[in-house]
C-alpha cells in the first residue's frame, strides 16, 4: 500500500516539473505596434477662457433726497445722455423751504444792513465822547452776530437750493436705462437699498476672465513684460453664451497685479467695441486669445492615454516601451495635441494601439 503512494507522488511530481521547466523555456512574444518619430512644425492654436461681461461703466441712480415719484421720464433700454433727467419727486415741500431760506436770508441781510447803521452811530458818539468803547464794542459785536446769521441763512439757501434740484433726478453718465422698479407715486429716498436704475455705459464693453500664473508667466516670457504683454498681444475674440462668435475684435487693456491666493489666477480685462448694442452687460461668454507656435510639437491624440486626467505616451527605448506624462494643448482640429512637455523632437513614440501598451513591453 505504502509503495503505491510513493508511486503516485513519484508521477505527480514529474509531471509538475515538467510543466514549470516548459513555462520557463516559453520566449517572450514580440508585440507589433504602429510608431511613430516625433516631429516640429509651426501652428496656431485659439486658447479659451470663461469671461463675465460688463458694461464699461454701471452706475447705480440713487435719490439724494427722500419724496414720492411724480413723474419718470425714461423708458427701460432708453439711451440717455449724461445730466439727462430720469424721474421727478415731488418738489412742493423743497419749494417751501426754499422760499423759507431766502426770506430768512432778507431778514438776516436787513439785520446786518441796521446793525452797521448803529456802528456807525456809536462810533461817531464815540469821537465826541458821549459813549465809552464798551458800547462801541457792543455794537461791533452786534454787527459781527448779524454777519455770521447772514452767511448761516446763505448756507441755508444753498442747500435748500440744492435739495429742490436733486428732487429731479438725473442720470450721472450716458448710457442705456436699465430697469425701472419704481413707478409714479412710489416713496423713494437715499437710504433704500435698490437704486431707481441703472445706467450703463455700453458704447463699449469689458470682458473679465482669468489666466493662471503659469499661463501668464508663459505670456511675459514670450513678450518681455506685462506691459509690452498688453501693447504686443493679438486682436482677441469673443464667442458669446450660445457659441456664435462676436463680430468685433476686441483688445486686452489690463491685467491685474494680484494673483488670487484661492485660485492662483491673475484677472485679465479685454475691451470690446459695442455699436449695435449686441453685448449687454451681465451675460458671460468666452474670450478666444491666438497663439502661434514656431516649432511646436505635434502629435495625434490617437497616440496618447489618459489615466486620472494625466496624459500619457510611450515612447520606444531600444525596443522598449518607457511611459512618458505629458503636458498638452489641443489643436482646434480636435484630433491632434500640441505637447507643451514630455516629449522630444526625434523621440520615437507607439502611435496606435496605446490602450493596450504598458510599461517596459518589448515591441516591434
Amino acid at each position: 500500500m505504502i509503495k503505491n503512494n510513493l508511486v503516485i507522488f513519484y508521477v505527480v511530481s514529474t509531471v509538475l516539473l515538467s510543466a514549470c521547466t516548459q513555462k520557463q523555456e516559453e520566449p517572450t512574444v514580440e508585440q507589433s505596434f504602429n510608431v511613430m518619430e516625433v516631429a516640429t512644425q509651426s501652428v496656431k492654436i485659439d486658447e479659451k477662457f470663461s469671461a463675465a461681461i460688463r458694461g464699461r461703466q454701471d452706475v447705480d441712480v440713487m435719490p439724494q433726497v427722500s419724496g414720492r415719484i411724480t413723474r419718470l421720464n425714461v423708458k427701460e433700454g432708453q439711451r440717455v445722455a449724461e445730466g439727462q433727467v430720469i424721474a421727478v419727486l415731488d418738489q412742493v415741500t423743497y419749494q417751501a423751504a426754499l422760499r423759507t431760506a431766502v426770506a430768512n436770508e432778507k431778514a438776516a441781510e436787513a439785520k446786518v444792513k441796521t446793525t452797521k447803521t448803529k456802528v456807525a452811530g456809536k462810533a461817531e458818539l464815540r469821537k465826541e465822547n458821549v459813549i465809552s468803547d464798551y458800547e462801541l464794542s457792543l455794537a461791533q459785536d452786534e454787527l459781527s452776530v448779524a454777519e455770521a446769521e447772514l452767511e448761516q441763512a446763505k448756507a441755508q439757501v444753498a442747500n435748500a437750493r440744492n435739495d429742490l434740484s436733486y428732487t429731479e433726478v438725473r442720470s450721472p453718465s450716458q448710457g442705456v436705462v436699465g430697469n425701472l422698479p419704481y413707478r409714479v407715486g412710489a416713496l423713494v429716498g437715499p437710504q433704500m437699498t435698490e437704486p431707481i436704475t441703472t445706467v450703463s455705459d455700453n458704447s463699449a464693453m469689458y470682458a473679465y476672465f482669468s489666466i493662471s500664473e503659469n499661463k501668464l508667466r508663459q505670456y511675459v516670457d514670450e513678450y518681455g513684460s506685462v506691459d509690452k504683454m498688453i501693447t504686443s498681444m493679438p486682436e482677441v475674440t469673443l464667442q458669446l453664451n450660445d457659441g456664435k462668435i462676436y463680430d468685433e475684435k476686441g483688445k486686452i487693456e489690463t491685467v491685474s497685479g494680484v494673483v488670487n491666493a484661492t485660485t492662483g489666477a491673475v484677472q485679465i480685462k479685454a475691451i470690446f467695441p459695442n455699436p449695435r448694442r449686441k453685448l449687454l452687460s451681465g451675460t458671460i461668454g468666452n474670450v478666444i486669445i491666438p497663439e502661434s507656435h514656431d516649432k511646436a510639437v505635434v502629435i495625434p491624440m490617437t497616440a496618447t492615454r489618459e489615466i486620472q486626467d494625466k496624459v500619457i505616451a510611450y515612447k520606444v527605448e531600444n525596443g522598449v516601451t518607457v511611459a512618458s506624462f505629458l503636458t498638452v494643448s489641443r489643436l482646434n482640429d480636435g484630433k491632434n495635441y500640441i505637447v507643451l512637455s514630455g516629449l522630444n523632437e526625434g523621440d520615437v513614440i507607439v502611435s496606435e494601439g496605446v490602450g493596450t501598451v504598458k510599461e517596459g513591453m518589448t515591441i516591434k
